[in-house]
């Protein structure tokens, strides 16, 4: 009989691959600190209303999003993204502004299987509340970029656009609604009745028959109000001056309805499957006022984990990291010897791991090459000894009570 199966569209991560995960959180938890940002930690699940508003014409909302009512009959929703639940937990809070958090964590979303896609995968992202300065939207960008290039990836492209706000968008949405209409049936099937409920959706769908109805439609970048216009020039002048390469997308929407003004994507063209991005974000000045707080302007993007490591592996850059271990401890005496040793090592801060079942010289060895430490500290026939793994060497003797400081001197040796 056959064991129990991961559900579709989810995955286990063992090591050494989840120390590759760790490694990754660790580089973005030290790269948004420099710029301020605080860790924010909140559930996996919410209210399903804090979901629905980011907008009930998008497939997250309408067909992707897993919500179930409670034992409680609360109606509950694991979480699709995570914004809106920074955004909430700002609202319930409000801690003082500017308001900046990173966040890591599991998103839930149903949709088909298939490659760089997964009905659960991890999020990095950050937001930043209380300003509406486009320098601010500079600098979340810059960090996303940077961050990338922190992970040696060099086929990562920003695509940027702006999709204006409440004073300039409702007019331009009257001319898409307009171009659309005179070609709803060329449209898929999909479309074809959604034009009046969220005509920019169809400009983010990727069926061909779409893709030609709307090559010829206005695009809001080409009717933005004074205001937005302003605004995008000065983020787009900042990227400039800091050296962030970035592609204007005008066709570019993303999934989500709360985003205002300024909105963007990285691709990767090292990705060969459909969907090459590797994360995204905008600006959402109307969600917490939505959330039922204040009007509180935001930015913020997401990142996924495992969209990342596909690309890194596309690119071939940040393997997967080894145990780290410091030393492994080989005992022939019985095996109380590396009870003892190892807890010392570690009392003493290094990494020590040692094997089990009392196996012979030869298994031991080959396990503790596998675990490439770099020392092994050898217990038999009433001595003790420090061995080089990693290349050859004399074993040296040491004293048993004196074990740590031998370690720690070969470890200063041989770095």
């Amino acid at each position: 009989m056959a064991g129990f199966q991961a559900p579709a569209g989810t995955f286990d991560v063992l090591p050494p691959e989840s120390s590759r995960y760790e490694a990754l959180v660790a580089r973005f938890a030290e790269h948004v600190a420099r710029a301020g940002y605080g860790s924010a930690i909140t559930p996996m699940f919410e209210d399903a209303g804090v979901f629905e508003r980011l907008g009930q014409s998008t497939d997250v909302v309408r067909k992707e999003m897993y919500d179930f009512e409670d034992k409680g009959g609360r109606h509950l929703a694991l979480r699709p993204e995570g914004t809106a639940s920074v955004a909430r937990a700002y609202v319930q809070r409000r801690p003082a502004l500017p308001f900046k958090a990173w966040y890591v964590g599991p998103v839930f979303r149903y949709e088909r299987p298939q490659a760089g896609r997964y009905r659960q995968h991890h999020q990095l992202g950050i937001e930043a509340l209380g300003s509406d300065d486009p320098d601010l939207d500079v600098e979340v960008m810059a960090l996303a970029s940077g961050f990338y290039a922190s992970l040696g990836l060099s086929q990562v492209r920003l695509r940027l656009t702006s999709l204006g706000d409440a004073a300039c968008r409702p007019a331009y949405r009257d001319q898409l609604q307009h171009h659309l209409e005179g070609r709803r049936d060329q449209l898929c099937e999909e479309h074809r009745d959604r034009i009046e409920e969220n005509p920019l959706r169809i400009l983010d769908c990727k069926r061909e028959a779409c893709r030609a109805a709307s090559a010829e439609a206005p695009r809001m970048v080409g009717n933005l109000c004074d205001q937005c216009q302003g605004h995008f020039a000065r983020v787009t002048a900042g990227l400039t001056a800091l050296g962030v390469g970035f592609d204007l997308d005008p066709s570019l929407v993303r999934g989500l309805d709360y985003y205002t003004r300024t909105t963007f994507e990285f691709t990767s063209d090292a990705l060969e499957f459909a969907h090459s991005g590797a994360g995204g974000g905008g600006r959402y000045d109307g969600l917490v006022e939505a959330l039922g707080g204040p009007p509180t302007p935001g930015i913020g993007f997401g990142l996924g984990i495992e969209r990342i490591l596909l690309t890194c592996d596309a690119e071939g850059t940040f393997p997967a990291p080894g145990l780290g271990l410091d030393v492994f401890v080989i005992d022939t005496t019985g095996g109380e010897g590396a009870r003892d040793v190892t807890a010392r090592l570690r009392a003493a801060g290094l990494r020590a791991d040692r094997a089990f079942d009392q196996r012979s010289w030869k298994s031991q060895m080959k396990a503790a090459l596998r675990s490439e430490a770099p020392l092994a500290v050898v217990l038999e026939n009433g001595q003790t000894s420090i061995r080089t793994l990693q290349q050859k060497g004399e074993a040296e003797c040491a004293e048993r009570s004196a074990v740590v400081e031998h370690v720690e001197k070969k470890l200063g040796e041989l770095r």
